[in-house]
């Protein structure tokens, strides 16, 4: 488990990472309640600051490649396939981490105006595993680092845009209605917004199995080619 804890410590050696676990999650806790969905807007939200963590997380991986790490470690006595999980490993326990601590001071912070926070951690967490498979299979796709970085940028705004966790579907074009289902950010916000809503936590079944086969099928494409 050597790469699992030097993830950590490579992470949090940089000031600017712990901010940016800590600023932007506290600074959502602070948004008022919305009338949709019928919750603090910051729950709703929070679903971006995860996906921007993700992809800061998953950068690691696309940072060893650019300053040929990877290439160094082929000769090292351990595979890809360790390399990979275990910092992928690493990401997802510093993020389910961070979402703890997010749902109990919302709790702290909102009291009874709050939904299930043991529903929402659930959400939050297995929405972690996807986001980072999501950025995983995305860095695969680049082999220039700034590129990937700057697009990515963008297509979470849109991703958020379109699935539903800034406005509700049905407000936008019907055409779109449907297609939308096929990004991840459609079933985070359908799972939240289920929550917000008080609604019976089997109706959460459906959007939790269909985040986990999108992070399955993010890992599958994004650890099938070396990031080398």
């Amino acid at each position: 488990m050597t790469v699992f804890m030097f993830v950590f410590k490579r992470f949090f050696r940089k000031k600017a990472n712990s901010l940016s676990l800590l600023f932007f999650p506290l600074a959502a806790l602070f948004l008022p309640t919305g009338e949709w969905p019928p919750m603090p807007l910051g729950f709703q939200y929070y679903s971006i600051i995860i996906l921007f963590l993700a992809s800061r997380l998953a950068g690691i991986i696309m940072e060893d490649r650019a300053n040929r790490t990877l290439l160094r470690l082929s000769v090292a006595p351990i595979s890809h396939l360790q390399y990979l999980w275990q910092n992928m490993l690493a990401y997802s326990v510093i993020l389910t981490g961070l979402n703890l601590v997010f749902v109990i001071a919302g709790a702290v912070f909102h009291g009874s105006s709050m939904p299930s926070p043991v529903q929402l951690f659930i959400i939050y967490t297995v929405f972690s595993m996807t986001s980072l498979g999501f950025s995983l299979a995305w860095y695969s796709l680049f082999r220039n680092t700034e590129a990937a970085y700057n697009i990515l940028g963008g297509v979470i705004i849109l991703m958020a845009m379109l699935g539903g966790v800034m406005w509700p579907v049905e407000n936008m074009p019907d055409a779109l209605q449907r297609p939308v289902m096929l990004l991840p950010t459609y079933w985070v916000a359908e799972a939240t917004t289920l929550v917000s809503f008080r609604e019976p936590a089997v109706d959460l079944i459906i959007p939790m199995i269909v985040l986990l086969l999108f992070c399955f099928a993010f890992l599958l494409l994004g650890s099938r080619r070396k990031l080398s």
